[in-house]
């Protein structure tokens, strides 16, 4: 029986054989690849999430770290935006209705540009054309004409004024503070004493006369101020006829350009109004104030700053839709800012100070996103969902609607939105945010999952070669032979954890090729060898593996026991997988079960003490199952035991280590002893049979370190599921020691099999009679429940005879 477990020196290792390469002899032989290898499902899934246009269709790309999914999705991203046309410049103008709201402008991909060098070249020729023509005679002619007539009516109605204060025996002075009414006593100006000695009836009748003088003189001016502010208006209608002659074929100029874009021309229009309203901005003819002592209003610094064009977004140049990558998504980065300046004191803005983020700039096209650095910001994740569900970018400065007191500030405009959003995360987010984030599904609607390996057929291997071709390109690098190819492959399933797969976590497979390289350029070799691909290999192990040589140490010492010969009752040796982050390794541990009269059934030492988890702990209760079936169908399963891990201090998880504590507790009921040269892994379910595990390779790998360390006896191995066999990818060392029968792997599917190896005694079938024969291993632990259970009624039916039983207690009160 146990050469037929035996597993074959051939089934350890699948070998990259030399004609399995025959369509190259280096990798500079295989042309680069074009398209993505081993990824088909996130192929097609990215080519449907690219091609849908509908509102919610955006993509989160799942895949763990070193799948290439990053450089993958930038590749094909840019491939399809190459095909798109490019999108819309943005642009801010001033608004000359509501100077706070910005106007937003979409024009085609470059015409923001020439917008606004056209506006630059307005306002230029502007300030030359209007001082121009102010200077010529005509206008200071027409001036001075309606200041000429304003005055010859100021000078008439004064006129007449005096005449009619004559007509009253009065004259009209002008004296310092402005005109005076003086009666007149035969022609002459009376003088105060003259107009005191009067009789008070002519004095009272010459003040009434000097009052409605006076009230004619007030008429007078007012009549004066309505024909200055008249003569003001036509003034400032002749400075508007004069502007609108100089400025307005400039304006049309533009208007006729930009004909298309009626928000434009209705602008424009502004423009030519605004012109005229600040006219004295483009005369010339002012002299500069002197700065006063209190800040300058921040509109008032640059007169022709409202003219400006704010080219928000320019695609001026892009041959297609835009691919943004962000790799700092935080807000102001993402959904941009609007920037203030310090002036003496104060801070202000402008519509020019309006600057766009990621978004903006990938409107029309696609924006790339690291998940884990969005969602880390709640106030990113939100806006950003907010911007897709609206539809609309909308630059605000952060916390703007969290202020107490509101605050004077822009509020541009928001751009409509158009942009397909490319998160790029591990598994594990998608699934959190798809289940405790309700908006999540309805705005990422297309998932992209990178596998982690790939199956390994001709094809493949051919895309392999490429790939380790393209990176030897790419950087300059040695090429490999044949050999090194082979190496690669067999590095790749054993990556994989597979002999049928190859694993698509190129990072660390380009690592490989980077220091295989670096060691084939040490020696000066034309081209990277198989022995220089395990060089680097072997090197690597060798600097994260120092822990795995520190175990190793205390097990050789007999500080950490566990045996690789010899026999015990209840004691197996065990298998278990320790990552340590950048190294994985299999490590032995010595299992141990006690089993004697009770009712508490199989008890996990580790789930007593929290040092077992769920998954261990499922396994461990497991055992009863198979128990309580195979033995307790004709008598109760009256079984008190203790398994556990000894020496373990950090914890144990999973459940491939199930059949080695029911191996434990056979031999402890069977009184047989284990074969302490054997280490098993494997999880078992009640019915008995070897389910398959994880990490199976590097776990022989641990147990065979150990064995080799003390000496190889030709005794030891390693008990393995029959599942398990396609996932072995073993070191040479390993498989010469099979090779020459210093060492051995089983491949068990029962666990009849399994104590038989373990024991060298048969495991035993169950007869007709529902027995087993005495001298194998259920047979003798059948006998021993059968005397547990029977212990148990003689107890139980009152012979106790000082016995203990549970529920009763101690001296001090506790309970056993």
């Amino acid at each position: 029986m146990t050469s037929s477990l035996r597993v074959e020196v051939e089934k350890l290792r699948r070998r990259c054989r030399p004609e399995e390469l025959d369509f190259c002899v280096t990798s500079a032989d295989v042309p680069p690849l074009t398209d993505f290898i081993g990824q088909e499902r996130a192929v097609r899934a990215m080519e449907f999430g690219l091609t849908m246009k509908a509102p919610g269709y955006n993509i989160y790309v799942a895949g763990p770290p070193g799948t290439g999914k990053s450089t993958y999705t930038q590749a094909v991203v840019s491939q399809y935006a190459a095909r798109e046309k490019p999108p819309q410049d943005w642009c801010y103008l001033y608004n000359f209705t509501d100077p706070d709201r910005p106007l937003a402008v979409a024009l085609p991909a470059g015409a923001g540009q020439a917008l606004q060098k056209d506006m630059e070249e307005l306002v230029a020729d502007l300030r030359t054309a209007i001082p121009k023509a102010f200077e010529e005679g005509q206008y200071e002619r027409d001036k001075a004409a309606i200041v000429q007539e304003f005055q010859r009516q100021m000078d008439d109605a004064l006129q007449r004024l005096r005449e009619e204060a004559a007509q009253n025996n009065f004259v009209m002075k002008q004296g310092p503070s402005g005109f005076l009414f003086v009666p007149l006593k035969e022609g002459k100006p009376m003088s105060p004493e003259e107009f005191e000695a009067l009789p008070p009836e002519e004095r009272r009748w010459l003040e009434e006369r000097g009052r409605h003088l006076h009230q004619r003189l007030e008429e007078t001016f007012q009549t004066g101020r309505v024909l200055e502010k008249a003569a003001r208006e036509r003034v400032r209608e002749l400075e508007k006829q004069i502007v609108l002659f100089a400025a307005g074929p400039l304006v049309e100029r533009l208007k006729e350009k930009y004909r298309a874009y009626p928000r434009l021309v209705e602008y424009l229009d502004q423009v030519l109004e605004d012109v005229t309203t600040h006219l004295d901005d483009f005369k010339g003819t002012e002299e500069k104030a002197t700065q006063p002592p209190f800040p300058i209003p921040w509109e008032t610094r640059d007169p022709y700053l409202r003219y400006r064009v704010n080219l928000f977004v320019n695609n001026a140049g892009a041959t297609g839709a835009p691919v943004v990558v962000e790799p700092s998504p935080h807000y102001y980065n993402l959904f941009g800012k609007i920037e203030y300046r310090s002036h003496m004191g104060t801070f202000g803005t402008d519509f020019t100070m309006i600057k766009p983020g990621a978004l903006h700039r990938a409107n029309g096209g696609y924006l790339i996103l690291q998940a884990s650095d969005v969602v880390v910001d709640p106030i990113v994740w939100d806006t950003l969902k907010r911007a897709m569900k609206n539809r609309r970018a909308l630059v605000e400065n952060i916390g703007e609607q969290y202020r107490i007191v509101p605050t004077v500030s822009l509020r541009p405009e928001p751009i409509p939105l158009d942009v397909k959003v490319i998160l790029i995360g591990n598994p594990w987010l998608y699934h959190l945010l798809y289940y405790f984030d309700e908006d999540f599904a309805k705005f990422f609607k297309v998932k992209v999952d990178f596998d982690t390996e790939m199956p390994r057929t001709p094809e493949n291997l051919r895309h392999y070669v490429a790939f380790v071709g393209a990176v030897c390109r790419r950087e300059g690098l040695r090429h490999f032979d044949r050999s090194g190819l082979a190496e690669l492959v067999e590095y790749g399933s054993r990556l994989a954890g597979n002999q049928h797969k190859l694993s698509t976590r190129f990072n660390e497979v380009v690592e490989i090729v980077y220091e295989a390289a670096a060691w084939a350029d040490a020696e000066n070799a034309p081209l990277v060898t198989a022995r220089h691909v395990k060089r680097a290999i072997e090197e690597r192990v060798y600097r994260s593996n120092r822990l795995e040589e520190k175990i190793q140490e205390l097990m050789l010492q007999g500080k950490i026991l566990v045996d690789t010969s010899g026999e015990a009752v209840g004691q197996v040796n065990g298998l278990s997988v320790l990552d340590v982050g950048d190294y994985v390794f299999g490590r032995p541990s010595r299992i141990t079960a006690r089993t004697f009269m009770g009712e508490e059934g199989v008890v996990n030492i580790e789930r007593e003490t929290k040092l077992s988890g769920n998954i261990h702990s499922k396994g461990v209760l497991t055992l009863a199952g198979y128990l309580g079936g195979k033995f307790a169908q004709d008598k109760p399963l009256c079984l008190s035991a203790r398994i556990t891990f000894e020496q373990l201090y950090e914890g144990v998880e999973g459940d491939s280590a199930s059949s080695a504590e029911l191996f434990a507790l056979l031999s402890s009921l069977a009184d047989l002893p284990v074969k302490q040269s054997l280490a098993v892994t494997g999880s078992v379910n009640q019915h008995g049979e070897i389910q398959p595990i994880g990490g199976v390779t590097e776990k022989i790998e641990g147990f065979f370190a150990l064995c080799k360390a003390r000496g190889l006896t030709g005794d030891q191995g390693v008990i393995i599921p029959a599942q398990n066999v396609d996932n072995l990818m073993l070191k040479d060392e390993v498989l010469e020691a099979v090779e020459k029968g210093l060492f051995h792997i089983y491949a068990i599917r029962t666990v009849e099999e399994g104590i038989t190896l373990l024991t060298g005694v048969p495991a035993g079938e169950r007869g007709p009679d529902g027995t087993y024969p005495e001298d194998t291993v259920f047979g003798r632990v059948d006998r021993r429940l059968r005397a547990y259970a029977e212990g148990l009624a003689r107890f139980g039916a009152g012979g106790r005879d000082g016995g203990v039983e549970p529920g009763d207690a101690d001296e001090d009160g506790e309970n056993i």
